[in-house]
């Protein structure tokens, strides 16, 4: 196994950072040997056989070409759950755990009925059902992969997630939302002109329809969610959001004409406006 490893690192060289090669090489066992952390550093004598040889070039090969790891291997883990990954459901990221964290510590009494538009995997829905008592969670996509997807990792986790198909965008197909106590969402909010500063991993293989915005319209999201907020939120309710670290002053004034108050923009462990609070009393 150690020779397979200094295989790995030298593949790697050059394409990723050292410490994220690190952490995929821990990945790639987990994956493969089912280990711990622990174990993984104890196992460094072990021999591979030659089906585990191939499926560690397999993955490297696809790894040089940038694909992102969780759809390498088909799953990742968010808020300390397990998910599945796919290609055209967007890869939850650790910003969103911040979001996540944010309304658990601020909704742990209120037996909450929630829904997460733009679900993607589920993540953000299924953590909050499990995480806060006696909530009742709906999730809705646009997308059947994602409907797909999240209603898979429901399953996976025993979470009691209701998973529908809603456009946003166009309220269809009509359906009749119970009286709902939080709103949240983590929708596209990427402009076409900012995809020049991204990585290949996502512009190559992520769905560009959870992530980009036109630039002339990049709150239309946010504007439509406040608007479906006006008329479900039961009052006082919460909506919550994740936002691009450019539009947190956008955000903030959108919603203050919309009506709402007590608004609140919070900054992720990067110092950047990732988040915003608001509440319809």
């Amino acid at each position: 196994m150690k020779a397979a490893i200094a295989s790995i690192r030298k593949e790697l060289a050059g394409i990723y950072p050292k410490e994220e090669t690190e952490s995929l090489i821990f990945l790639i066992f987990e994956k493969l040997k089912g280990y711990s952390r622990t174990r993984f550093l104890l196992a460094n004598d072990e021999l591979l056989n030659k089906d585990e040889l191939l499926e560690i070039a397999t993955i490297i090969a696809r790894l040089k070409n940038h694909e992102p790891i969780q759809y390498i291997l088909g799953e990742t883990e968010f808020f300390g759950l397990p998910f599945y990954a796919v290609p055209e459901v967007l890869i939850p990221r650790p910003e969103t755990e911040e979001l996540v964290q944010w309304i658990v510590q601020e909704n742990q009494q209120l037996k909450p009925t929630i829904i997460d538009i733009g679900t993607g995997t589920g993540c953000i829905a299924i953590s909050l059902q499990k995480n806060i008592p006696h909530s009742t969670v709906l999730a809705c996509d646009v997308s059947p992969v994602c409907i797909e997807t999240a209603r898979r990792n429901a399953n996976l986790n025993s979470a009691d997630v209701a998973v529908i198909e809603f456009d946003i965008l166009n309220n269809s197909p009509e359906f009749r939302f119970p009286d709902l106590n939080i709103i949240v969402s983590n929708p596209p909010y990427i402009r076409e002109t900012e995809k020049t500063l991204m990585q290949r991993n996502v512009l190559d293989f992520e769905p560009e329809l959870a992530l980009f915005v036109q630039d002339e319209r990049p709150l239309i999201f946010y504007e439509r969610i406040a608007d479906f907020a006006l008329i479900h939120l039961k009052r006082p309710g919460l909506l919550y959001f994740e936002i691009n670290e450019a539009f947190g002053i956008e955000c903030f004034d959108l919603l203050k004409q919309k009506g709402f108050s007590d608004i609140q923009l919070k900054r992720d462990i990067n110092e950047k406006d990732r988040m915003i609070r608001a509440a319809l009393l």
